[in-house]
């Protein structure tokens, strides 16, 4: 027996060559192997193949569904576009954009919700444990979720500011971090331009109150001030001269949405009374028309003779002009050197002492 197991571990010996009984042996392992295991080869490629084809077929399914539903919502805003309720709303555009936003963002969570789960299905489907893997991606997603709290906040806020339509590119808004116009929004960071020109990038997630100045409707407010002996129905009549004429002229008349209103006295003091002036406006458009009608209510004044207080006192035509010299006080009797109070008042100028006498012995 050694001598055979030295004889067979011999190096020196040529190695035989595969005979043909040894090929047929090895085609037959691997003919039954393939025999044993192609059945479930094929039911593991037919379940593969399955879940593919109701993966995208619901995919499909779900993203037309979602576009048909922003197709209806954009069919909606249009047809209320033209009645008296669309121009209290957002404009068509404006709609279209927010919906189509919208839509990108629905698509994109359903994509991904329904192509990882066919994923996990088919990693089920070949044998592989997904618990490990699952149980990584939980602790993974919860540092993650700790870690990025601000972005996961950031986006959560964006996504809801799209959906409730807060504002959108083109408003006026006032974020309290910073105001200004809406030049882009996004799911985390929304950008604003100051009235310098400045821009405000402003993350969503900061974002604790907004002030849109430029949905519905604005309201201009106009304080006149005028002496308190004035007569309060001529400047009533002269207010309402100039609020009619202003509603006529272009292009105030597309930018006031009402006409406008002397809502009367604001306050009353001693020597003045302010008289308000309110209208109705264009969103964003409250400010032109305040420079405007005060400057219509200015010239109004001016032509019937309204003095403004606060403005360079005129004196009235039945009153003597003041004397100049009223208010200079008399000469002093003092300034005179030759005058007796002067003389009086001046002191008395000291005697020089006697020199000493000679006196002869």
């Amino acid at each position: 027996m050694f001598l055979s197991v030295l004889s067979a571990a011999d190096p020196t010996e040529e190695p035989t060559s595969p005979t043909l009984q040894d090929a047929q042996d090895s085609a037959t392992n691997a003919a039954s192997w393939v025999e044993q295991n192609w059945s479930t080869w094929l039911s593991i490629g037919l379940r593969v193949l399955l879940i593919l084809v109701i993966a995208a077929v619901l995919r499909v399914a779900i993203r037309r569904t979602i576009t048909k539903f922003i197709d209806r919502m954009n069919r909606t805003a249009q047809a209320v576009d033209g009645t008296a309720l669309g121009g209290l709303l957002v404009n068509v555009e404006r709609r279209r954009q927010r919906s189509q936003a919208i839509g990108s963002v629905l698509r994109s969570v359903a994509s991904f919700t329904i192509m990882s789960t066919a994923a996990l299905m088919i990693l089920g489907t070949f044998q592989i444990n997904l618990a490990p893997l699952l149980a990584s991606a939980g602790v993974a997603g919860v540092a993650i979720g700790f870690g990025a709290r601000n972005l996961v906040t950031d986006f959560l806020s964006g996504v809801f500011m799209i959906l409730e339509d807060q504002y959108g590119v083109g408003d006026t808004v006032d974020a309290g971090v910073a105001s200004g116009e809406v030049i882009e929004v996004g799911l985390r960071v929304t950008k604003l331009r100051g009235d310098n020109g400045e821009i405000w990038y402003v993350r969503n997630g900061e974002v604790k109150r907004i002030g849109n100045l430029s949905q519905g409707w604005a309201t201009a407010f106009v304080d006149v001030t005028v002496r308190s002996d004035e007569d309060l129905d001529r400047v009533r009549s002269v207010l309402a001269e100039v609020g009619e004429a202003m509603s006529k002229d272009e292009p105030w008349n597309e930018r006031l949405w009402g006409p406008i209103e002397v809502l009367g006295l604001d306050s009353v003091l001693l020597e003045s009374m302010v008289v308000r002036v309110s209208a109705k406006t264009m969103p964003g458009k409250a400010l032109s028309v305040e420079r405007e009608l005060r400057w219509r209510i200015k010239q109004a004044f001016d032509r019937v003779g309204i003095r403004i207080v606060g403005g360079l006192p005129v004196p009235a035509d039945d009153e003597p002009a003041p004397d100049p010299t009223a208010g200079m006080a008399a000469p002093s009797a003092y300034s005179n050197s030759a005058s007796p109070q002067s003389q009086t008042a001046s002191p008395i100028a000291p005697v020089a002492p006697a020199g000493p006498s000679n006196v002869t012995k």
